[in-house]
């Protein structure tokens, strides 16, 4: 089977949607079908070693988003030329927005199926831009029609599904969770992140994502503010880029965080990024926005519970203090979790062993059930195209 995967995003950029993409062709081409990520081209030191075809545009970055490229495919020579000998049997869009009308174009020129893939509370993000409820709602409904235009739909939780039909996209929706990557914790990788980010030899906290607001960073910043009233010691390390950066870091020197706050900036290599989740004693994610997690999977696996807010989309295979923690969404609530947490090291270390057995979900059986719906599409698209 040939299968393409179309995002807006891509690697080296720690992003959901580009890991989430990696993740899908990696799997897919472990089972033995060709699998091609289409997507904008990003910095050309990460285009190759992959196990499957990455079909790359050019380009330019966002002005707003330095860590996000895009493009308009059409006008690149080179791609159209390569798309031109590429058989696709389906098409994976994780996007909505220029990847995902490219995917719709090419599968309408092709007549073959698509899949619309719905990862974000798209109605957030266009409401952080335009300010305006209108303009949102607007964005929104072009954004369900992209969706009610693809063969099949599928979410990542049933809380974005839930979310999807709140936009008013009407038809059948399918969860198909993300994985967790197959990868062991390992003392070699967690020194050498300790010893690049100067991490120091107490309780390490963790967020991982987007630095924006829209995430919830100030409901964490606020919580280590009022716990570090303790006088117990603890540093704070928020991975990865954004465009808040900037109001964020004046926000810690306000709350008087700045010694104990660790900003690394844009992270390119995943011996990094998992080797951060290893040294961390808590993974707090406390994001309203986000419809998966996938990042709380991914601590899971390094053996590192994490903390979310009890009722959200991350939170929903979490079991507290059984395998997580889950706390409201209140400073005092995320303060009082962390201070478990932290004052009692060996419950929390077999809390994230717990979460290593239960959270864990194989991107090979992600990639087994994608296949299936993808062969039953297949079929189906080719029962209708052969009607009168």
């Amino acid at each position: 089977m040939k299968i393409g995967q179309f995002s807006d995003t891509f690697l080296p950029i720690v992003d959901g949607v580009g890991r989430v993409v990696y993740n899908y062709a990696t799997a897919l081409s472990r089972r033995g079908e060709s699998c091609y990520v289409i997507a904008p081209m990003a910095d050309t030191g990460f285009r190759g070693g992959y196990p499957f075809e990455l079909v790359d545009y050019i380009s330019s970055e966002l002005p707003s988003h330095p860590q996000y490229n895009t493009g308009i495919p059409q006008l690149d020579q080179h791609y159209d030329a390569r798309m031109r000998d590429i058989p696709l049997d389906i098409i994976h869009a994780h996007a909505p927005f220029i990847a995902g009308l490219e995917a719709q174009r090419l599968a309408r020129r092709r007549d073959i199926p698509i899949v619309g893939m719905f990862h974000s509370r798209y109605y957030d993000d266009f409401y952080q831009i335009t300010g305006t409820e209108m303009l949102a709602n607007i964005a929104v409904a072009t954004i369900v029609n992209f969706y009610q235009r693809c063969d099949e739909v599928w979410t990542v939780s049933q809380s974005s599904k839930e979310t999807l039909y709140d936009y008013g996209y009407v038809g059948e929706v399918i969860v198909m969770p993300n994985g967790t990557p197959d990868i062991d914790p390992d003392p070699a990788r967690a020194a050498a992140a300790k010893a690049k980010y100067n991490l120091p030899d107490e309780p390490i906290l963790l967020y991982c994502g987007q630095i924006n607001w829209k995430k919830n960073i100030l409901r964490i910043l606020e919580s280590c503010a009022l716990y570090a009233r303790s006088g117990k010691p603890f540093t704070l390390v928020l991975a990865g880029q954004g465009p808040d950066v900037k109001s964020i870091q004046q926000k810690t020197d306000e709350l008087g965080l700045s010694e104990r706050v660790r900003f690394t900036g844009h992270i390119t290599g995943e011996n990094d990024l998992y080797g951060l989740y290893e040294n961390a004693d808590l993974f707090v994610f406390p994001s309203l926005y986000d419809t998966s997690g996938m990042v709380v999977r991914e601590a899971a696996a390094m053996g590192t519970p994490s903390v979310v807010v009890r009722g959200c989309a991350t939170a929903e295979p979490i079991l507290d203090r059984e395998n997580g923690f889950l706390c409201e969404d209140t400073t005092q609530s995320l303060c009082d979790v962390i201070d478990l947490a932290l004052s009692d090291s060996a419950m929390t270390s077999k809390i994230g062993q717990s979460a290593r057995k239960t959270i864990y979900l194989s991107w090979d059986e992600i990639a087994t059930a994608s296949v299936e719906r993808y062969a039953a599409l297949i079929e189906r698209k080719k029962k209708i195209s052969k009607k009168p």
